[in-house]
């Protein structure tokens, strides 16, 4: 299963380092165990750090996507930040 988080739909206005326990929290939820995370949205590049580095052991596999990311015929591209799927 894949699952997409949009990490801009945590914070209201900006991202707050006190909050990051709760952000945490809100991609493990959000996350299940065992899928193919797609990490997305406007956010600070800490947040997604701390983020990806709390869903290494919950997700199968963690992309990071980005609108800006495309290739000569304009076609999304992906990053894979790790992936732990064994086929």
């Amino acid at each position: 299963m894949s699952i997409s988080i949009d990490l801009r739909s945590f914070y209201t206005d900006l991202a707050k380092i006190a909050d990051l326990e709760a952000y945490k929290r809100e991609a493990l939820s959000l996350a299940g165990s065992g899928n193919t995370v797609i990490l997305t949205g406007q956010a600070p590049v800490w947040l997604y750090l701390v983020v990806a580095h709390a869903l290494h052991g919950k997700a199968k596999r963690l992309v990071y996507r980005s609108p800006a990311l495309v290739n000569e015929k304009r076609e999304q591209v992906d990053i894979v930040i790790f992936d732990h799927d064994a086929f």
